[in-house]
C-alpha cells in the first residue's frame, strides 16, 4: 500500500497523506515514501506549485507512537534524523511554494510540518496541537524554530507547555496560518489557490522563498546584499521580461515559471 499518493493537476502536484486508518501518523515507510514525492516534485518542470494534503478526517496525528515504543522499531534518534528532518528540510529548499491543505487535526509533528510550509490553508473544522507535552517530549520537526517567529514567544511557549489545542480561528488570528476555507468547499477552494500561485513567476517566488530562508539567521545589512545579488537574477529570467512587457502592453502576463 502506497502511504503517499501524488497526483499532478495542471502544473500543481497534490501530494496527499494517506494513511487514514492511522489519522495519516507516520511510520518509517510513510516518511521515506514522502521524501521521495518531494523529490519527484522538485525535479519535475511541470511542477509549479505543491499541495501538501492528507485522506481521511485528519491531516496527521504526527509520529505512529507503536512504533516510536518497539524495541525493533527505529528508534526516537533515527525517527527525527531520518523521517522529520529530512522533510522539513526539503520543504524548506523547495524553490516552488510548497502549500499545506490542513483538514482536520495536525498535532505534533503533523502541525509542524505544516508550520514549515510556505503556506498554510486549514478548513473550518482543522486544529493545531503541540502535542509533545502530553508524553513528555519536546517539539521536533521544526516546531521550536517556527512555531514563535510566527505567533511570538510567549503563544509558543505556553502551545508548547500545555499541549492546547488551537482551532482554525485562533489559528488565523494568531498568525500561525493564512487563510481558513469551509469544510464543504475546502479542496476546490484549495485548488482554486494553487492554481493562482501556479501561474505566477515561479522562479520569482522560489528565490523569494531563499530569502526568506536566510532571513533566519542573517544580518539585515547581509539581507539587504543579498537581496541585491537575487534581485539580479530575478531580472534575468523569462518570466521578468514578460512581466514587464505585459505591463507597459497591458495584458495579462503569461509566465511560464522560467
Amino acid at each position: 500500500m502506497s502511504f503517499i499518493l501524488s497526483e499532478l493537476k495542471n502544473k500543481v502536484m497534490f501530494i496527499t497523506l494517506n494513511r487514514a486508518d492511522k489519522f495519516n501518523s507516520f511510520n518509517r515507510e510513510m516518511a521515506l515514501q514522502l521524501h521521495t514525492v518531494l523529490d519527484q516534485a522538485e525535479k519535475n518542470d511541470d511542477v509549479r506549485a505543491i499541495v501538501l494534503s492528507a485522506s481521511g478526517k485528519a491531516f496527521c496525528a504526527g509520529q505512529d507512537l507503536a512504533e516510536a515504543i518497539d524495541p525493533n522499531g527505529p528508534g526516537i534518534s533515527k525517527i527525527v534524523d531520518e523521517h522529520y528532518n529530512p522533510i522539513i528540510t526539503r520543504i524548506r529548499s523547495i524553490e516552488k511554494p510548497v502549500i499545506a491543505a490542513v483538514n482536520g487535526v495536525a498535532a505534533g509533528a503533523g502541525a509542524n510540518i505544516a508550520l514549515a510550509c510556505d503556506i498554510v490553508l486549514a478548513s473550518q473544522s482543522a486544529s493545531f496541537i503541540q502535542a509533545f507535552s502530553k508524553i513528555g517530549l519536546i517539539p521536533d520537526s521544526g516546531g521550536t524554530f517556527f512555531l514563535p517567529r510566527l505567533i511570538g514567544f510567549q503563544r509558543a511557549s505556553a502551545l508548547m507547555m500545555t499541549g492546547d489545542k488551537v482551532n482554525a480561528t485562533d489559528a488565523l488570528q494568531m498568525g500561525m496560518i493564512y487563510k481558513i476555507f469551509s469544510d464543504e468547499t475546502f479542496m476546490s477552494d484549495v485548488l482554486g489557490f494553487a492554481d493562482n500561485i501556479a501561474s505566477m513567476p515561479t522562479k520569482g517566488l522560489g528565490l523569494t522563498k531563499r530569502l526568506l530562508n536566510e532571513s533566519m539567521v542573517n544580518t539585515y545589512t547581509k539581507q539587504l546584499d543579498l537581496e541585491g545579488k537575487v534581485q539580479v537574477e530575478a531580472a534575468s529570467t523569462f518570466d521578468y521580461t514578460e512581466g514587464v512587457n505585459a505591463f507597459l502592453e497591458k495584458r495579462k502576463p503569461e509566465f511560464k515559471g522560467k
